[in-house]
């Protein structure tokens, strides 16, 4: 299996079993682990954990909203700029929870690169 593959699962893997436990924030530590332990190069290093939380944010808020006809959704949308598209909502619910887990991706990373040295 690739490398880059891998880290996408673990971080999905640890991102969903973190989240039954811990807050919001449980994302960034399911990032930050798996940058440490499975280490891969580049802006790989960004956009690994930045899809795997985004896909992660969206289908989860997609799962919650859909029970209640996305209610909820379409008022925040309305509060937002976002004319009430309820759908436009959870693509921008999925970017800030993308760029939360690249940068702690990032983080992680150089924390390793600052240990091994």
């Amino acid at each position: 299996m690739n490398i880059k593959t891998l880290n996408f699962l673990v971080t999905l893997v640890l991102a969903i079993v973190f989240s039954f436990f811990l807050p919001w924030w449980s994302i960034m530590l399911a990032a930050f682990i798996t940058a440490v332990l499975l280490s891969i190069r580049g802006v790989a290093v960004f956009f690994i954990p930045f899809v795997a939380i985004f896909v992660f944010w969206v289908s989860y808020s997609f799962i919650l909203s859909n029970t209640n006809d996305f209610t909820l959704a379409k008022k925040i949308a309305i509060l937002l700029p976002l004319d009430g598209n309820a759908y436009l909502l959870l693509i921008i619910t999925g970017i800030v929870g993308g760029l939360a887990g690249g940068v702690a991706g990032i983080f992680g990373k150089q924390c390793k690169a600052l240990i091994k040295k």
